[in-house]
């Protein structure tokens, strides 16, 4: 109800009237004091700063953090980051972004509709389309700590990598196992350990051969040669069934393992076998009369053919992973890479200085072959079979006495005689260094890898067997090896 003795008022004759009289003073002016209707519209442009254009002669100081758009990461609030040209796309962004900015703090009935979706019209009404919310996560925000820098996944920046930086891998620089080997000799051109497929290691000791169970620790003793000859060599075959054991009066006999039985035992060479490799039904075997010998185990000869090109004794042998290519070191300082059926070496490598003993071929790419050299040489060198190429040259500082891969990562251990009787472990191709390894008091002859791919034994004329976990597993490449993970003690292999 209207108030009778309360004169109606117009707010709007109030504002606009000019007519009604005003006692001021004669220093103020009626101009100055005229009233303006306040516009909602422009009091939101006051408080978000639009049209603001600062004095140049001004320095500004604020106790504000304003954030540069920039470097913004536009894509975690599924945002597409501005395009911004050197003369119009400036305004055009701060105008796109004041709008933005608008609708999220003052929501759609700011006056102010969406720069990128304009007004739907229903029945002749406007209706402000309701703008995104510029704070709303994406559904999928899981990313790694480098993904907060504040440049952005689509940004491409000359001279800015956006890969995570790796931590380098941690090896255990202490074995976790060391087993006495009695009367393992030092004798450089001999190869005197391997470890099977089904996780039984084979130590050549003296004139007997011993088998050690990794999973139960049980030592078994296979063959005894006699006093009058010693195990030069020995071999498992792929499916760890199997064993091939080298002479000093160079026979080669195979023995079954399960059985301890042997099973057959040939001759050809007239000196001592000190490297054998084996590929599938084909057995290789390298001498001191400086030849190789292929054996077919299912035929009733020997030896099916005869390899010469060596002009010393023959230290190294190993087929590569396809069964194709036979590689050869010799202490004639040369390495030779034969194929299934020749009789001559098809490439012929002739950089190193000293004997060839350490040889590896690579799981993880054909073609690739590594070699190492000994006292005089200390050098392990890269080279492509398929190319026919040498690729690099790592001077190692000592004897190189044996090499292998990793399986589950690029990486390769080597161990090293005179000076420093040290185990490496090296990256590939770069060829930095893990982890330096040392416990062996004599020079570390013996080398071979477990079938999971995780640790290596390393055998030296110290008489000790040297357990390490160097590698990581297949499945995950933090995880430590589980194998011997809680046996610390030292026992004895025979």
């Amino acid at each position: 109800m209207d108030n009778p003795t309360t004169p109606s008022v117009d707010n709007q004759s109030v504002f606009r009237s000019s007519s009604s009289p005003l006692n001021l003073p004669p220093t103020i002016s009626r101009p100055s004091l005229t009233l303006q209707p306040q516009n909602p519209s422009r009091h939101i442009d006051r408080m978000v700063g639009v049209g603001y254009q600062p004095s140049p002669s001004r320095t500004i100081y604020s106790d504000r953090f304003i954030p540069s758009r920039s470097a913004s990461n536009f894509a975690l609030f599924a945002l597409s980051p501005p395009s911004i040209s050197p003369s119009e796309g400036r305004e055009d962004a701060s105008k796109a972004y004041t709008a933005l900015l608008r609708a999220a703090l003052f929501g759609p009935d700011s006056g102010i509709a969406h720069p990128a979706s304009p007004d739907k019209t229903a029945g002749g009404k406007n209706f402000p389309a309701t703008p995104p919310n510029i704070f709303r996560y994406k559904s999928e925000t899981r990313q790694s700590m480098h993904s907060l820098s504040p440049f952005g996944f689509d940004e491409q920046l000359p001279g800015v990598s956006h890969s995570p930086v790796k931590v380098p891998r941690k090896v255990p620089r202490s074995p976790y196992k060391v087993l006495d080997a009695p009367a393992l000799q030092d004798d450089f051109y001999l190869n005197l350990v391997d470890w099977s497929s089904h996780n039984v290691l084979a130590v050549g000791l003296g004139n007997c051969v011993y088998l050690w169970n990794a999973c139960s620790s049980k030592v078994t003793k296979l063959c005894d040669l006699g006093i009058d000859d010693t195990v030069c060599s020995v071999g498992w075959a792929q499916r760890g069934t199997h064993l091939a054991v080298g002479t000093n009066k160079g026979k080669l006999q195979i023995w079954d393992a399960s059985r301890c039985r042997r099973v057959r035992s040939m001759e050809g060479h007239g000196l001592r076998v000190g490297a054998i490799a084996w590929n599938s039904s084909l057995l290789s075997s390298g001498s001191r009369d400086k030849s190789i010998l292929q054996r077919d185990i299912r035929v009733q000869d020997d030896f099916v053919s005869k390899l010469t090109g060596h002009k010393s004794e023959v230290c190294g042998l190993k087929w590569s992973y396809d069964n194709r290519e036979l590689a050869s070191g010799g202490n004639d300082n040369r390495l030779f890479v034969w194929n299934q059926h020749s009789t001559q070496p098809v490439l012929k490598y002739c950089e190193h200085t000293a004997a060839v003993k350490a040889i590896a071929w690579s799981p993880h790419l054909h073609g690739l072959l590594a070699s190492g050299g000994g006292t005089a040489d200390r050098c392990i060198r890269f080279w492509n079979t398929t190319t026919n190429t040498h690729l690099s040259c790592m001077d190692t500082g000592s004897q190189v006495c044996n090499l292998v891969w990793s399986k589950n990562v690029n990486e390769l251990v080597s161990t090293h005689g005179y000076s420093q009787n040290q185990i490496i472990v090296w990256r590939y191709p770069t060829m930095s260094k893990l982890a330096t390894l040392t416990g062996h008091t004599y020079r570390v002859l013996y080398l071979a890898i477990s079938p999971d791919g995780q640790t290596i034994v390393t055998g030296a004329g110290d008489e000790t067997l040297r357990f390490w976990n160097v590698f990581p597993s297949p499945k995950s490449q933090n995880t430590d090896s589980e194998i011997g993970a809680s046996s610390l003690g030292r026992t004895q292999i025979r």
